[in-house]
């Protein structure tokens, strides 16, 4: 997830995991209402019409539906307080989502695949469709444009990547009906192929779409640090905090969408322990306050002094002594 797909990432969000989990909940049950319907009118239609792309986009609406409880365990999972066993909370369900919704778009793509070469295969076999085909892959293409819309306008105003995710998933569905409807216009113009053809190319674009997501949803998984951006603002803020002379040793890892960071930070070395742990706190707070961080671990430093935490070449260790 980068900073330009949620806006400006260094603005405070003044979001509580509560009402995150809340604005997640209700924009998928609109989706899960939306996807019902669609499946059941788009498979059914498909039927009476015989158009494989109309049944092959039905048939995805339905995985929406799979991808929207999904995305409901996880937002429901994730806003419980951090525990014994997960300190940091469990903001990491989002990513995990995020992970699963990938590989449901591979495997629902492959399929589409599959299906739209064995066709190709036996074009003899390819029925004309019925014009209340085409009708109803406009109705659906519609239907889905104005969901993804919606989901993505919510997703980007809580910060949420596992809601990004499933909003994109719905507009692989507006972009596989639009191009169902040109297969279905191809069909009746009097050219058949073209009906599994679209299902081809829906298929293909729902398989790069979920590597896509399933590849950086493992890397966040991983302990992925955030941008340079977002990391030199959050060095900004530190160093405007008073009593910071220098900041070094930055570093980020994803938590969901939240942040966990740790620093060194350089105070006059003449300062008393609790002077210099009060610079600390309050770097802290300002940090916490301004970016999305959930957790910031600072060690204090002397500055223009040695760092002996990272000396280049560390002594040897003496292994009798150690005997």
């Amino acid at each position: 997830m980068t900073p330009t797909e949620f806006g400006d990432e260094n603005e405070n969000s003044s979001h509580s995991a509560l009402e995150r989990a809340s604005a997640a909940s209700r924009s998928t049950w609109v989706s899960v209402a939306v996807n019902v319907c669609l499946s059941i009118a788009q498979i059914g239609v498909g039927i009476f019409a015989k158009s494989q792309g109309l049944i092959a986009d039905g048939v995805h609406s339905l995985t929406d539906l799979v991808a929207d409880f999904v995305v409901l365990f996880a937002s429901h999972h994730s806003k419980k307080d951090a525990d014994e066993n997960h300190p940091y909370g469990h903001q990491r369900f989002e990513n995990a989502a995020s992970f699963i919704l990938g590989l449901l778009l591979m495997a629902v793509g492959a399929g589409m695949v599959w299906e739209a070469i064995l066709k190709l295969e036996s074009p003899e076999t390819i029925a004309e469709v019925h014009s209340i085909a085409l009708w109803m892959a406009g109705a659906a293409l519609l239907a889905k444009e104005c969901l993804f819309r919606y989901m993505l306008a919510i997703a980007k105003r809580i910060k949420s990547s596992m809601l990004i995710a499933n909003a994109w998933h719905a507009r692989s569905d507006a972009a596989s009906s639009f191009v169902v409807g040109v297969g279905i216009i191809g069909n009746l113009a009097g050219y058949p192929i073209l009906d599994p053809i679209a299902a081809l190319i829906v298929g293909l674009m729902i398989l790069k779409m979920g590597w896509t997501f399933a590849w950086d949803a493992l890397h966040d998984l991983m302990d992925r640090a955030v941008d340079e951006i977002e990391l030199s603002a959050i060095r900004e803020t530190l160093l405007k905090t008073p009593g910071i002379s220098g900041v070094h040793d930055l570093r980020t890892r994803k938590m969901g969408d939240m942040i966990i960071a740790d620093v060194h930070i350089e105070v006059d070395a003449s300062l008393t322990v609790e002077a210099g742990h009060d610079i600390a706190v309050d770097a802290r707070r300002r940090v916490l306050e301004r970016h999305r961080v959930l957790n910031l671990m600072t060690h204090i430093d002397p500055w223009s002094r040695p760092d002996l935490d990272h000396d280049s070449e560390p002594p040897p260790i003496n292994l009798e002594k150690a005997g």
